[in-house]
Parts: structure tokens; sequence; C-alpha cells
């Protein structure tokens, strides 16, 4: 009776204790689905104000009539050439950039690595001061290719700079190099653009990161880079939570450490790559983002990068109709807005999660 009494004693807690932890882990799992419907329903919301909402004020019954009979009024043309191919570049764009911001702070250990680190934007910008001094067109289905050849030069500059024999890229190294190679390219844009007035002039809106004035010619050019990109980093969520533990507790669970950071730099330039080619380089959305939804999910990747898609994309749209509808009937540049508006939230991250302790 004693044995089976003290048998008894030892299993009942282990089970219920067992049941307890499934029983948070679920909760916490419904807690995670419910805000990630939420921020869905958040960018929902972002898009039909970025189709309805704008420098030009035009009746809601108007935008519906043209998005449902196509462009039969000006204001249906203003929807359909102007509003919508914005709309879907600030979603896809948003979402690219963030996935890419938490990719670069995972590959790197670094909680302030942005997509820039990799010289990715730098190479974009200068790829596109080249075109435009050599064959004088701004022509946005021109320059993407430019912008995109750049970028993917650039990281692989970075890579192979980062890289040391056998042991790969570091990521100290990889950062080093970054900054290496974003500062020799800075100094050739400067260069151009001081002998060259013109280029300039046309390069400076492309600079500043704007959403306006692009077709939908560039929206379908870099959509298959994008999905390719955001494909890529959805895959490596598993294996970024075993890298997080360090180099050798991946090994040990069987993630091969190499191959998972080759294959998160090719997705970082294929999203970084493509989002700065079609609308410039846009800051603090990859910076920023990750932490906002890391404060919600925790550290698991798995919920981490599909919340960092979606928050971007509404941090990005939500900047860029802040800037249509506060400078009417002109417009501020998303990129302008994202670092005003995001500067603040970002001090006040860092001071209440002291990032520097991640």
């Amino acid at each position: 009776m004693g044995t089976t009494t003290l048998s008894t004693t030892t299993v009942v807690p282990e089970t219920a204790s067992e049941d307890t932890g499934r029983r948070r882990r679920r909760t916490a799992a419904a807690a995670r689905l419910l805000g990630l419907l939420l921020a869905c329903a958040l960018l929902a919301l972002a898009v039909v104000a970025s189709v309805a909402v704008g420098a030009k004020a035009i009746p809601p019954g108007e935008v519906l009539h043209a998005l449902l009979h196509g462009r039969t009024s000006v204001d249906s043309a203003v929807v359909w050439d102007l509003r919508l191919p914005r709309t879907l570049l600030g979603v896809a764009v948003g979402a690219a950039l963030g996935l890419a911001g938490v990719l670069m702070q995972a590959l790197t250990r670094n909680p302030l690595a942005d997509p820039g680190i990799l010289g990715v934007n730098m190479g974009a910008s200068a790829a596109v001061v080249v075109a435009i001094a050599l064959w004088r067109s701004t022509d946005p289905s021109f320059c993407v290719w430019f912008a995109f050849a750049g970028a993917g030069l650039a990281a692989v500059v970075v890579q192979v700079l980062g890289s040391r024999g056998r042991s790969g890229p570091a990521p100290v190294r990889l950062a080093l190099a970054g900054t290496a190679v974003s500062a020799v390219l800075s100094a050739l844009i400067s260069v151009v653009t001081l002998l060259r007035p013109d280029v300039f002039d046309q390069f400076r809106f492309w600079g500043v990161g704007s959403l306006a004035g692009q077709p939908m010619s560039v929206v379908t050019k870099v959509a298959p880079f994008l999905g390719a990109g955001a494909l890529l980093a959805l895959g490596l969520s598993g294996a970024l939570n075993s890298l997080a533990l360090g180099d050798d507790t991946a090994r040990a669970l069987g993630t091969r450490v190499r191959r998972t950071r080759a294959l998160g730099m090719l997705a970082v330039t294929l999203l970084c790559g493509a989002a700065t080619a079609a609308v410039g380089p846009i800051t603090f959305v990859g910076l920023a983002v990750p932490h906002l939804a890391r404060s919600l999910t925790g550290p698991d990747h798995r919920w981490l990068l599909p919340y960092s898609m979606v928050s971007g994309a509404v941090l990005l749209l939500g900047s860029d109709l802040l800037g249509r509808v506060l400078a009417r009937p002109g417009e501020i540049q998303a990129g302008i807005v994202t670092a005003f508006a995001g500067a603040p939230v970002f001090i006040a991250l860092v001071r209440r999660r002291r990032i520097a302790e991640l």
C-alpha cells in the first residue's frame, strides 16, 4: 500500500503539471493567432483607406464604382492608375521590409540591425544613379532592373568580404563589410550627383523613398522577387529559432548554420533589393517593426515573421496615407513620414525594452 500511495503521489502532480503547461501553450497560441487576425483586419482597413483617401477628394461611391467597372471617368482613372498601384506596393514593400528586418537581426544577432546593414539599399541607389547618368531616364520600369541588380551585387560583395575560409560569414564580419561597402557606394553617389546636377535633380525624388508615381508594371516586375523572398524567409523560421541559441547549439539541434545564413541573406537580398528598386530606400520600417512585433509574440520566429510582415505593411501604408492627408493638395513622401513618425516610437521602445540587453 505504501508503494502504491507513493507512486500515486508522484505521478499525479506530474500529469497535472503537464496539463497546465499544455493549456498555457494553447492559450498563448490562441492569443497570438487572435492578435495576428486583428493585425490582418487592421491591414485590410488600411488598404481600403489607401484606395479611398488621397490628395484628391473622391466620394466613396465613386471609388467603389471605379473598382467594379474600371476606368470610366477621371476619378476612376485616379483610383486605378495612381491609388491602386501605390496601395499594392505599400503592402508588398512594407511586408518585405518587416521580414527583412527580422532576418537581419536574427542573422547578425544585433537588435539594432536593419536591412541596410548589408549595403543592399545603397547598392540599389548607386545603380539607379549610374543608370540616370548614362541613359538619362527615370522611368520606374526602366530603373527597377538597375536597382535590383545593384542590390544583388552589393549583397554578394558583402557576403564575400564577410566570409573567411571554410568558417563562412560571421555576424560581426558581415556588419563590418556591409558598413564598408555602404560607405564606398555612398561616396560614389555623392561624386556622381555633385558632378552632374541634372542627375541629382532626377535622383532626389527616388532617393527619398516614395510610393507615389509607380505604375502597375513596377508591381508586376518586383512581385515575383518579393514573393520568393517572403516564402524563403517564412521557411527559415525554425532554423532561426535554433540559430538564436548560438551556432554550437544550433548545430547540435541539427541546423545547418552556414546554409541557414546563406539562405537568410538570399532572402534579405530578394526582399530589400526588390523593395528598394520599386520605391527607393525606406528607412525605419525594417529596424523597428521587428521589435514592435517581438513585444507581442516573444522571440519565436514562427510567429515573429508573420507578425512583422503584416505590421510592416500596416506601418508603410499608414505612413503613406498620412503623408497624402497632411499636405493636401500635395503630399509628403512615405519615407519622410516613416522617419518622423517612427523615430520617437523607436526611442521609447529602446528605453523601455533596453535593447542592448536583448
